[in-house]
């Protein structure tokens, strides 16, 4: 069997403002590169033989952390990115509300609404996901582990796609990762499966 670990990064300011990130480059806080040295000390007892991140700062900072842990090189790509949110980016959750009512209510209805109005849909950010998923599954080994470390949404995006769900239902069903956490997705006969959601260490805990 082949594994492929979607990892969160660690907690950024943002993060704990409650502030849409999008696509602008974060670094991580105190808090969140402790996350990332826990985590990766965990991660790297996996073996893991290949680390492909996403080229924002706090991403592809927590990739390095386990990197150092394990001996393995950063493959930096963009299409790991967050999804962009247009005009939310740097607001706050509140903001966002009371600037574009008509967009929240749309995506409280399940609707795929762009983001921000000149951003993304999920749907665009589950097909470059995706894109780097395959990608990498092809040239993987039997019975080896990859990581793809990733930011929030975009990793939700990519394990419904994987899975073959509609996002909006696997989002009703799942809490999102937290900082620092990982979902597993494991290859059988019949296909992907997930087989663990937000496993991480308990100090890595986080929003």
């Amino acid at each position: 069997m082949r594994r492929v670990l979607i990892w969160r990064h660690g907690e950024t300011e943002q993060n704990a403002a409650g502030i849409y990130q999008g696509q602008l480059d974060t670094s991580l806080s105190a808090r969140g590169r402790e996350q990332a040295a826990t985590a990766a000390q965990l991660l790297a007892q996996r073996s893991p033989a290949r680390l492909v991140a996403s080229d924002l700062t706090r991403a592809a900072t927590t990739a390095a952390t386990l990197a150092s842990a394990s001996g393995l090189t950063v493959e930096q790509d963009r299409r790991l990115r967050e999804i962009d949110v247009g005009r939310w980016q740097g607001l706050t959750h509140p903001e966002v509300r009371e600037r574009f009512p008509e967009l929240q209510a749309e995506l409280e209805q399940g609707q795929d609404v762009r983001r921000g109005e000149t951003g993304e849909r999920v749907r665009d950010v589950a097909r470059r996901m995706r894109a780097v998923f395959d990608e990498v599954v092809a040239t993987q080994e039997q019975d080896s582990t990859v990581v793809l470390a990733s930011h929030g949404l975009a990793s939700r995006a990519l394990v419904a796609d994987v899975l073959g769900m509609d996002f909006t239902r696997l989002t009703q069903a799942l809490v999102g990762l937290h900082n620092c956490h990982w979902a597993e997705l494991v290859e059988h006969d019949i296909g992907w499966r997930l087989d663990a959601w937000n496993t991480g260490a308990p100090a890595a805990t986080g929003r």
